[in-house]
């Protein structure tokens, strides 16, 4: 290991076994740049508070941009002698500077470091992801508004409950996805605070300008208490939170694509090239990749546990534990981004079978619940005319039809109230006509909630 940056009161060299087991240097090495980014801010406050001469800041601030270059290409291949990313920076700004590499940690604990390195990244994972879930939402509109006419089986249960537009259903998962997108932009405002200036816990005795340093870095605001800014992970626990609801939602969706594309329902077909094949059975087609981001939701799940079990009964102010936030955090960064862009291609790829959507809204009994409503308006009142659909429903079941194909006099015999104009309310593409209230499956409804949704995403 190289020199630690926190020695001198110790007069053993540290075990092997816990350098190992204390270093973060194999997974926080990706802070690098934010780390980096900090490290300027930094000098330019301890400048102002007099520590540094502008010209000491511009040798500093001229070798940090040196080391960056050197990060992105590799040049450190012994990175693993440093106990985290802090130090290797550290360390190659000594080894370039001297003596002014050293001083930059004036006023600065590693503990606000990290805090700083961690926002710096969870804001940009944000800004990331949330143009991601544009471009999935952006995929499900433009399927939308190319199949607005197409009809299919809306469900509870797993089992046909009433006609829907296509178009509706996938609007639902256009809606689930912009209250991610809003949630993450809430998330945005609380991570985007500076701890930097909290020190270890308690704040620094050097006249730091931290409205300066947080300008410098892009934050709307200076975290308030040096003792949470430090040992404040809600941040990301939030963060994780709503990766999960977006896994979660990414999840149904691929559920409904593997379903759908079986043969026991046909609705779908997916492409060739977003689909794997069996070594074993040649004529298999599975759809490995809704499979496996219906699989990755628990990864992210576990992921979000994983850090509130961590951070469940810490005292303040830092403990070494929230090292174990970011292992989890890059994870469900890197899962999500690689699910989001998997999503929004996959939806381009998906061929819908309209006619056999169709032929599932006809069979199943969809419009019994439009007869009771039609009942309703003969007179009937809803719990009776209820009670009324399902006689008529069993006896379609003991004569193998469906309503419409019942004669006159057959539901006559039951509701007298019944006349001619019936059959109008047996038809799945009018029963969703009628349905044109706003939220509805409605043509005209459900076109203005595209015509909503393109407006939100520029389109």
């Amino acid at each position: 290991m190289a020199k630690k940056t926190w020695g001198g009161r110790f007069k053993e060299d540290a075990d092997e076994l816990v350098d190992r087991f204390n270093a973060s240097i194999g997974f926080d090495r990706r802070l690098y740049k934010e780390d980096i980014q900090g490290s300027i801010a930094h000098c330019k406050a301890l400048t102002k508070a007099g520590i540094f001469t502008q010209q000491d800041c511009d040798r500093v601030i001229e070798a940090l941009g040196q080391i960056q270059q050197e990060l992105d290409r590799g040049e450190y291949p012994d990175e693993r002698a440093y106990e985290d990313i802090h130090t290797l920076v550290e360390r190659a700004l000594v080894a370039k500077v001297g003596e002014l590499g050293e001083r930059l940690h004036t006023g600065r604990s590693r503990n606000d470091q990290v805090a700083l390195d961690v926002r710096l990244y969870v804001r940009e994972a944000i800004n990331r992801i949330r143009s991601l879930i544009r471009e999935t939402q952006r995929a499900l509109v433009e399927q939308a508004e190319k199949h607005s006419g197409l009809i299919m089986p809306g469900y509870t249960h797993m089992q046909r409950a009433q006609p829907v537009l296509l178009a509706h259903h996938l609007m639902a998962y256009y809606e689930m996805f912009e209250r991610d997108w809003r949630r993450f932009g809430e998330t945005l405002k609380r991570t985007n605070v500076l701890p930097l200036g909290s020190a270890a816990l308690a704040g620094t005795t050097f006249t730091l300008d931290r409205e300066m340093m947080a300008r410098e870095l892009g934050f709307e605001a200076i975290s308030a208490n040096s003792m949470d800014a430090v040992s404040d992970r809600d941040f990301i626990l939030e963060f994780l939170f709503d990766c999960a609801m977006v896994m979660m939602h990414l999840s149904r969706l691929s559920e409904e694509l593997v379903i759908w594309s079986t043969e026991e329902f046909g609705f779908v077909t997916i492409s060739d090239a977003f689909c794997t094949g069996s070594s074993i059975m040649p004529q298999k087609k599975n759809p490995d990749l809704p499979e496996l981001m219906r699989g990755k939701t628990g990864r992210v799940y576990g992921h979000l546990i994983s850090l509130l079990t961590v951070m469940k009964a810490l005292p303040l102010a830092y403990n070494k534990d929230m090292q174990e936030d970011k292992e989890a955090l890059f994870d469900t960064v890197d899962t999500l981004e690689l699910c989001l862009e998997a999503a929004c291609r996959l939806i381009g790829a998906v061929t819908f079978n309209g006619e056999k959507m169709k032929q599932a809204a006809s069979n199943g009994f969809l419009v019994a619940t439009d007869l009771a409503e039609y009942l309703v308006r003969k007179g009937v009142a809803f719990r009776k005319s209820h009670e009324i659909v399902g006689q008529l429903v069993l006896e379609c079941l003991e004569k193998g039809k469906e309503l419409h194909e019942l004669s006159l006099e057959e539901m006559r015999s039951l509701c007298p109230s019944i006349g001619e104009d019936v059959y109008e309310w047996l038809d799945p593409a009018k029963s969703v006509e009628r349905r044109n209230l706003p939220g509805g499956t409605g043509p005209d409804a459900v076109s203005q909630c595209i015509q909503k949704a393109k407006e939100e995403l520029g389109l």
